[in-house]
């Protein structure tokens, strides 16, 4: 019946379906198509109006367009009102005339105005005899859709008939569906409320703890007969869980009865036995060496080592040791005929499965049972077997508990009377320390005493440090203040200075050969003295630097071998000038290299030796190295490895009254007016300084008249010891190193070479473009003097803006001179903008600075210097550095 009315309700609705999608689709495009065959006529009326007003051919573009398309929806609406005979006549008049207003009108007034006969047009349009032909265009086209109206009109009626015949059949049919829904309802209901109250009767005897054996009984196989089954399972599981919580509870009983290790194990494991038909047991418990001891077996065999296995398991050692590592129950089915032998007095038989389960408490296993069985277990014994292991743990651990506290008990016991004996000579010593305690009280009123005349010392104490620390920090300031000062006045000095070293320089070299020898001589003396100067200078701001301590110690890898080869360069020509011996021995067990700072261990041996070719006349001078086991003197101990560089002299020597003098600053062997040998007195206190900061020392041993020999000891550290940079002084070398350091400077080239290598450094620096950039004019005259003969194009600048301004403008510009002393923008900042703002990275430009620190140096490489010169500058150096760095011509 259902179906019936499912089947009639869908064909009507399916019909209703296709008379609504032809009423949206057919008629509405029926509309459509006469409005566009209308509009069709409308563009090419307006299209051949355009033509011939304009004679534009672009107007006949809606005209052609048209032309075609009225003939295309044409087609489309004949095939549309094919089945109905009267439409079609309709719609073929409506053809026949648009066909004649072509032929009339369009065509022929268009082909009239392309052979320009523009009179015949008019003439045409005066009497305009297609203006009649669209007019009944348009009248046929309102009567063809007036007669489509009419049409749709109908349909519509007849839909709203088909609708209201459906409502009336869906009334009819869903009547029928309800008598018979309602009979079928009563034939299920009788069928479902029987189970029904055989399930409820059951919950409730679950719910009542009635009898749980009755089971339901449903003969359909149906929903019913599943929610019968479902009831008969939760039944049985109610049952089973009963039983799992009698076994527990009766499981639970009997061990808390238990007061040793070995009851409980017996206990548990027979219980167990019955409880889950097991035929064969044994139980290992953890003990004091953190193994597993078989506490007790069921059903075991006499001989218990071979049919047992071992007493103690190891964790991790077999199935046993390694459930117990694990805390996993491991279940072993289709075990072999020998595993085991399950034994009666009737026979014997191997069991089918076994499973080694570990007994846990607070996450650490404290027991492990192994079972055996002959038939599989049902999965709730698995369950069963879990929760009484679970007990079983509780039970362990309170039982172990339990006998260590019985143990501490009986310990406290016999400490107990121990204690007792203890107390009574505690008393007899406490008599006795009575005794002391009242002299000690006597003695304490004098430390009293003697308290308070502390205290009083240390309030004097603390007020004398404030005072030191106050003048501390006086002192600190003073430092400060004249080292700055000693800059300032080192900077200050250096700059005259470099103009005038370079100008006395100029005439002792007499380059147009116009000075006589006598003024040459004026000439040297000039050099000389303002080197002199200098070097005065120099000791005085290396004096400051000392005492500021900020120097920088560096430790790296100095090669030995190749000590010799340098200090022979340094005072090779020297010792031939004055006439003296001069070797350097390297003993046999130096080792090559050792960490120490290079640069420190070189000044302090250049100025050792400066001292000593200063004060030998004639004799030898000789550097002996040597690596000694250790040292030891009044004033420095080594008790490592060092290495001693011995310098030793035949010249004056040095007497006993004089000898801790000459390591003073400012003193002197020889101090009188009258003295012979001159100097600042500042090197061997300064290289002193210098071998205490390098962890070393510096000895002497002399005899007036005789010689003298200064041993430097520095630390043999033949591995880096990677230790913090040493932060003192920045020491330049004194003034004695530097007089000495660069003696072959001091010695006339002969005149051939010096015109080779004038005409090559000519050749280079001819024609090209120099700016000196300086505030003080007396450099600016001296280095354009010094550059006069190499043909040079010399610029000139006393600001760092007027600098900029002069690489701007003129990009001929080779090479720059540099001075970083300047007023408002200095060459820092100079060189800052040159290479980072004007992008001239490849200009080469000499930085000349009368600071001569380490960190000036580097302070102006970083900021974009090429090179770095220190006032007062060598005029063949500057040269020599230009002529480096000037690239090679085009």
């Amino acid at each position: 019946m259902l179906g019936l009315f499912l089947i009639i309700v869908s064909g009507r609705i399916n019909s209703l379906e296709k008379e609504t999608v032809f009423l949206s689709d057919h008629d509405i495009e029926v509309h459509e198509l006469t409005y566009q065959m209308e509009k069709n006529v409308l563009d090419m009326e307006t299209g051949q109006r355009g033509y011939v007003l304009t004679g534009d051919e672009s107007y006949l573009a809606p005209y052609n367009d048209g032309l075609v398309e009225w003939r295309i929806n044409a087609a489309k609406l004949n095939a549309l009102i094919a089945d109905n005979p009267s439409q079609v006549r309709n719609l073929d008049a409506i053809m026949d005339n648009i066909e004649k207003w072509v032929d009339v009108a369009g065509q022929h007034v268009v082909e009239l105005k392309k052979n320009g006969q523009n009179e015949a047009v008019s003439a045409f349009f005066r009497n305009d005899a297609g203006k009649s032909v669209v007019d009944t265009i348009r009248s046929q086209a309102d009567y063809f859709r007036d007669i489509e109206r009419t049409l749709t009109n109908e349909r519509i009626g007849n839909l709203k008939a088909s609708n209201h015949k459906l409502l009336i059949t869906m009334y009819i049919l869903w009547g029928l569906v309800v008598v018979l829904a309602l009979l079928i309802t009563y034939l299920l209901s009788a069928s479902i409320v029987n189970p029904l109250h055989s399930v409820i009767r059951a919950i409730n005897s679950i719910a009542s703890g009635g009898d749980r054996s009755d089971r339901i009984k449903v003969k359909t196989l149906d929903e019913i007969y599943d929610l019968g089954e479902a009831t008969n399972g939760l039944l049985d599981n109610v049952q089973r869980e009963q039983w799992m919580s009698e076994q527990l509870t009766s499981m639970s009983v009997a061990l808390q009865e238990t007061i040793d290790m070995p009851s409980l194990c017996r206990i548990f494991v027979s219980r167990l036995s019955v409880m889950l038909e097991m035929q064969y047991a044994a139980i290992f418990v953890l003990n004091k060496e953190e193994q597993f001891e078989r506490i007790y077996s069921y059903a075991g065999a006499e001989n218990k080592e071979a049919h047992l296995g071992p007493e103690v398991i190891k964790p991790g050692v077999g199935l046993v040791g390694q459930c117990a590592l694990d805390q996993r129950m491991n279940i072993i089915e289709q075990l072999p005929e020998d595993y085991i032998h399950i034994t009666s007095a009737l026979g014997r038989t191997a069991p089918k499965f076994a499973v080694i389960a570990p007994i846990v408490f607070e996450n650490r296993t404290v027991a492990v049972v192994e079972l055996a069985a002959l038939t599989r277990w049902a999965p709730y014994h698995f369950e069963l077997l879990q929760e009484l292991l679970d007990m079983m743990g509780v039970t362990v651990n309170s039982v172990k508990t339990r006998m260590e506290i019985q143990r501490l008990l009986h310990e406290s016991q016999v400490m107990n009377e121990e204690l007792q004996v203890q107390s009574e000579e505690l008393q007899t010593q406490s008599e006795e320390m009575q005794m002391q305690t009242e002299e000690l009280q006597s003695q304490t009123s004098e430390l009293l005493t003697v308290n308070k005349e502390l205290e009083d010392q240390k309030a004097v104490a603390e007020n004398a440090a404030i005072e030191l620390e106050r003048y501390n920090e006086q002192l600190e300031q003073s430092s400060r203040y004249k080292s700055e000062f000693l800059a300032n006045m080192s900077h200050e000095l250096r700059t005259p200075l470099n103009s005038m070293l370079i100008l006395s320089q100029l005439l002792t070299e007499n380059r147009n050969h116009t000075l006589t020898e006598e003024e040459l001589g004026y000439a040297s003396v000039i050099y000389n003295s303002g080197n002199d100067l200098l070097s005065m200078i120099n000791d005085i701001l290396d004096l400051s630097k000392v005492e500021a301590g900020k120097m920088l110690v560096e430790m790296d890898a100095v090669n030995l071998t190749e000590l010799p080869s340098l200090l022979q360069g340094y005072f090779g020509k020297l010792a031939e000038a004055q006439n003296i011996e001069f070797q350097v021995r390297l003993d046999a067990n130096v080792p090559d290299l050792f960490f120490t700072d290079e640069m420190r261990m070189h000044q302090i041996l250049r100025n050792l030796l400066s001292n000593a070719f200063k004060f030998t006349e004639q004799g030898s001078v000789s550097v002996e190295i040597a690596k000694l086991d250790s040292y030891e003197d009044s004033n420095y101990t080594m008790r490592e490895p060092v290495l001693a560089f011995a310098v030793k002299d035949t010249g004056i020597g040095i007497s006993a009254e004089n000898r801790e003098l000459i390591f003073e600053a400012f003193r002197q062997a020889d101090g009188t007016t009258a003295r012979k040998f001159g100097g600042t007195g500042l090197g061997l206190s300064i290289s002193l300084q210098l071998a205490r900061l390098l962890g070393g020392h510096i000895s002497l041993e002399s005899e007036e008249g005789t010689g003298s020999t200064f041993t430097l000891y520095l630390p043999c550290r033949e591995l880096d010891s990677e230790e913090e940079p040493i932060h003192v002084a920045e020491l330049p070398q004194t003034a004695a190193g530097r007089e000495q350091a660069m003696p072959a400077d001091t010695y006339t080239q002969p005149s051939s070479s010096r015109d080779s290598l004038f005409e090559k450094e000519y050749a280079k620096l001819q024609g090209r473009t120099v700016l000196i950039v300086d505030d003080d004019m007396r450099n600016i005259y001296a280095l354009q003097k010094g550059l006069e003969p190499y043909g040079m194009i010399i610029m000139t600048a006393q600001t760092g803006y007027e600098c900029l301004q002069v690489v701007r403008e003129q990009a001929d510009v080779d090479i720059v001179l540099l001075d970083i002393m300047m007023p408002m923008l200095d060459g820092y900042d100079t060189l800052s903008i040159i290479r980072e703002e004007m992008h001239l990275t490849d200009l080469p430009i000499l930085a000349i600075s009368a600071k001569t620190m380490k960190e000036d140096r580097e302070r102006c490489l970083a900021a974009g210097a090429t090179d770095f010169l220190s006032k007062p500058v060598m005029m063949q150096d500057v040269v020599t550095r230009m002529c480096r760095w000037l690239p090679e011509r085009a």
